[in-house]
């Protein structure tokens, strides 16, 4: 039988589907460097349609987990990370939540079809809102007092099987000892819970999110790349760290196996976005002012020697084109007359500031004048519509190997370490997807995008929805 007619005829025995979210994953370790030591994971991969899956602009967690669910772009989700400045002020910020998304989900196109699911863990789902099924609250969950489930009765069931459910850990801080046994208790926990929903709960569609891949990745990456500039050596006590938590997963993705009918099962490992080494921080406003593009009235301040944050500027708004955020991608402001408070950019000479703007950043080099492969986005260029409160600009620092500083008040604008706390690690354009159709017995490389999950999970259930993307079978 020809691997087209195995996978027809894997689409005809598809019951349900089961989704495993693992964020951050790429394919470089999942399905290369680390596939012989996951044997539950080499199981499926060996048995899949699989590759790297190109992430959204940007690839960040809030939108990516989103933009995969309902194949809608960050611009018509009108999410563009986890911050977003409010309209009409300079530093005002919103926290992107559930209820800013407005379009369907693939849960809600199959609950159309009478079809119920079990969602734990999709950024964002806190609040959590109502479903066909069950759900548990993602990472911005603020703790486990609140109600994080729907039904809210759910909560109580979670509670007498594992004490106190943990959402996220603090990975930013130096005592790594406490983040890997926060982050083991976490996962353990976690796929507990998963378990339990699998037995105890009539669903056809499943989907979790595994937050902790990520953290171990941002927390230990310089511990485990012998090519971080920060690698302390091969005798380092936290080199198998990562190494360590891939082989939990691949554990308890085992357990969690053995209680699906994979005779009926399509099983999908996804994940929102990659993950590489951060070559360092690159401290931008700092560079905005050196640049005459941010003016100050307090410049004495930049020379205390200490982190100084956007907030203790005097910022001179009357002569100030631009300023900007940091993050894994940075996001860049004009000061637009009409816009902002005091904006001082024309409207009609928007496009040429920006341009210019735009210009300037896409020049930057790197600290020993290497040249940088700097890439700006306009949200209106890249998506069909471009809602919400959107930055004027995206940045990609060096195609993300370096990520930007929002903090100033240093020697140089370039950083050994993020200036948020320790953390090793940046975002890669490349996550994961695999794909395992009843009754497969080979595999077959593929490379697809982000927005084809959701049409490839709806064609699964048979259903066909004009979406960005396309189904892979």
């Amino acid at each position: 039988m020809s691997f087209d007619e195995k996978v027809k005829r894997g689409l005809e025995n598809v019951k349900k589907v089961f989704v495993i979210g693992l964020d951050s994953a790429p394919p470089e370790l999942l399905f290369s460097r680390f596939l012989d030591d996951q044997p539950n994971i080499k199981w499926l991969v060996e048995r899949s349609i699989y590759g790297p899956m190109q992430s959204t602009i940007p690839a960040i967690t809030i939108p990516a987990w989103m933009v995969m669910a309902t194949g809608k772009t960050p611009g018509e989700l009108g999410l563009y990370g986890f911050r977003h400045r409010k309209k009409g002020t300079y530093n005002d910020i919103w926290i992107a939540h559930s209820l800013m998304v407005k379009e369907k989900a693939v849960w809600h196109h199959i609950a159309e079809k009478g079809k119920k699911s079990v969602l734990v863990g999709i950024p964002p789902s806190y609040p959590p809102k109502p479903i066909n099924g069950w759900l548990v609250s993602c990472f911005i969950t603020p703790d486990a007092s609140v109600d994080y489930t729907y039904p809210k009765e759910l909560k109580g069931e979670i509670e007498s099987l594992v004490g106190e459910y943990i959402f996220d850990v603090v990975f930013r801080k130096e005592n790594r000892d406490e983040v890997k046994e926060q982050l083991w208790e976490m996962t353990e926990k976690r796929f507990e819970v998963i378990r339990y929903l699998i037995e105890e709960k009539n669903w056809d569609y499943f989907q979790f999110v595994e937050i902790g891949l990520d953290r171990v990745h941002h927390a230990f990456w310089k511990y485990f790349d012998e090519n971080h500039h920060l690698y302390p050596g091969d005798d380092n006590p936290y080199r198998n760290v990562i190494p360590d938590y891939y082989k939990l997963l691949d554990k308890e993705i085992g357990k969690t196996l053995k209680l699906l009918d994979l005779d009926e099962t399509a099983v999908l490992i996804v994940s929102d976005h990659g993950i590489k080494a951060m070559k360092g921080a690159f401290a931008i406003n700092q560079w905005l002012i050196e640049e005459g593009l941010l003016k100050i009235k307090n410049p004495e301040i930049l020379k205390e020697g200490r982190q100084v944050r956007f907030n203790e500027l005097k910022v001179d708004w009357s002569k100030t084109t631009a300023w900007a955020w940091g993050g894994y991608y940075s996001r860049i402001f004009l000061n637009v007359k009409g816009r902002e408070p005091q904006g001082i950019i024309p409207p009609e000479k928007f496009h040429q500031v920006r341009d210019d703007v735009a210009e300037l950043i896409k020049n930057i080099r790197g600290p020993n004048g290497e040249k940088w492969n700097t890439k700006v986005f306009y949200p209106e260029d890249i998506y069909p519509t471009a809602k919400g409160d959107k930055p004027d600009m995206m940045v990609y620092l060096d195609d993300l190997n370096w990520r930007a500083a929002g903090t100033l008040g240093y020697k140089t604008p370039y950083l050994l370490e993020n200036d948020l706390g320790p953390d090793d690690a940046v975002h890669a354009e490349y996550g994961v997807f695999s794909l395992y159709l009843p009754g497969m017995d080979e595999s077959k490389q593929t490379q697809l995008t982000i927005y084809d999950f959701a049409p490839t999970v709806l064609r699964l259930f048979g259903m066909i929805k004009l979406l960005n993307g396309k189904s892979i079978v």
